[in-house]
């Protein structure tokens, strides 16, 4: 019989193996830079929840302390003393009122407590048969 030589190009059986490692952990690589290069958003997006806990967290302590502060008699004897102008019983309470530099005269008022008092104007005499008649206030003629 006749024998075909054998060329030296011809894959083996380990080269095939080889290959197919090659290419599967080829792949895996591939996958798992993805994943990898996927998660960075979501870590990056983490780190920011984090901080922002952290702020709420500090300015949930601060409105407790100043809840707590509120609720205190030392700051509602702070509100009464400036804000509520309030004084103690023996105590005065003295407001200064600043000065102006001009040297003018304080003005007085232009109206006097005669000008304010008025007498009481009398109801025309068919307004009030108007008024007891139809129970509503009589039409004003202007």
């Amino acid at each position: 019989m006749y024998a075909v030589p054998r060329r030296r190009s011809d894959v083996s059986g380990i080269q095939v193996v080889f290959a197919v490692i090659l290419a599967v952990g080829l792949i895996l690589a591939l996958n798992f830079s993805s994943r990898i290069s996927a998660t960075q958003p979501m870590q990056q997006e983490y780190q920011r929840a984090l901080a922002e806990i952290e702020q709420l967290q500090a300015e949930q302590a601060e409105l407790l302390r100043l809840r707590d502060y509120v609720r205190s008699d030392a700051y509602v004897q702070q509100w009464a003393r400036s804000d509520g102008k309030m004084a103690r019983p023996g105590e005065v309470l003295i407001v200064p009122v600043p000065m102006d530099n001009s040297s003018a005269p304080t003005p007085t008022p232009s109206v006097s407590m005669d000008d304010l008092r008025t007498t009481p104007v009398e109801p025309e005499p068919w307004m009030v048969w108007w008024a007891l008649f139809l129970d509503s206030p009589p039409p004003v003629s202007r």
